[in-house]
């Protein structure tokens, strides 16, 4: 009668071991990354596609019609010297230059400061319909915010008829004034995005820092300055880089009121830049145009990321 003894073999020293299967949540890792191609892959067709395919176009003839549109040639920086030759061109550039700092960085923004103030002292009925009717007007469609502001401006708009009441004579503000008119539309349908970013910011702001200033013997413009402007640094640099950079590329609000006219007396940028690719049909040069006012774009980003706090910028 014999007996099996079962061995177990050890691996000879100096061997190498034997290849273990990789652990299940590697292999589960490694499936949903590529589960992520495709995704990565419409993001580069529908987002960088856009922006290389305008890079070309600005540096082309490209036109929707005439002999350009049947040969498109590549001219290099031809229509970036064509734009910085155009006197129109840098009627556009300072009128959108106005129109952002006076309906952007002074507008919105200190009217926004000011209600954020005014609402975290109010009661909150009060605050509740200042903000909801302060809101509405950001909420309305641009199209029709510009049909409104439209017909408050026109020669017998609201505001001729409000101040003819009082004995006051009335002018039509869209014709003597038109980028003024703009920017006051502007200011009415922005200023509810700056409410809300200093309304959150205001909340981190601990009450008894306040305190302490008060009993200092601070007053209420020494409190804002020494306190609540430092503390809001952040949050005054984000929302002054955010409103420019919208305001920067505002289009319908001033193609429903004045057209860009009259005269291009408030033709910005966006204007100038649609005129001439739909308009005229040139689109490679409106193209160049409009990579000039992203680079306008990107500079006034640069220098609202020098005011961020150190500690921010990390």
């Amino acid at each position: 009668m014999s007996t099996s003894v079962d061995t177990v073999t050890t691996p000879p020293r100096g061997a190498a071991p034997p290849r273990n299967r990789a652990p299940l949540g590697n292999r589960l890792t490694a499936r949903r990354g590529l589960l992520m191609v495709p995704a990565f892959l419409l993001m580069a067709i529908f987002m960088f596609g856009p922006v290389f395919y305008s890079i070309y176009l600005a540096f082309t003839n490209k036109a929707v019609r005439g002999e350009n549109a049947k040969t498109v040639k590549f001219v290099g920086i031809d229509n970036f010297l064509t734009a910085f030759g155009d006197d129109r061109f840098w009627n556009a550039v300072v009128l959108t230059l106005i129109f952002t700092v006076v309906s952007a960085v002074i507008g919105q923004n200190l009217l926004g400061m000011v209600l954020a103030l005014l609402m975290e002292k109010a009661n909150r009925l009060v605050t509740f319909i200042g903000t909801s009717v302060v809101i509405l007007a950001w909420i309305l469609p641009e199209v029709v915010a510009g049909y409104l502001l439209y017909t408050f401006f026109a020669d017998q708009g609201s505001l001729n008829t409000l101040l003819t009441s009082i004995g006051l004579p009335g002018q039509d503000w869209l014709f003597s004034a038109p980028i003024l008119a703009v920017s006051f539309a502007n200011i009415w349908r922005g200023t509810a995005f700056t409410m809300l970013i200093y309304s959150a910011a205001l909340t981190s702001i601990p009450k008894d820092v306040y305190e302490s200033a008060e009993i200092d013997g601070a007053g209420a413009w020494k409190r804002f300055i020494s306190i609540t402007v430092p503390l809001m640094r952040t949050a005054i640099a984000t929302n002054l880089m955010l409103i420019t950079l919208q305001t920067l590329s505002v289009f319908g609000l001033i193609f429903i009121m004045t057209g860009g006219g009259p005269s291009g007396r408030s033709q910005t940028l966006p204007l100038y830049m649609y005129e001439q690719a739909f308009s005229y049909g040139q689109l490679g040069y409106g193209t160049a145009v409009a990579l000039i006012l992203l680079a306008i774009g990107a500079i006034a980003s640069l220098i609202y990321l020098k005011l961020l706090p150190e500690e921010d910028k990390r």
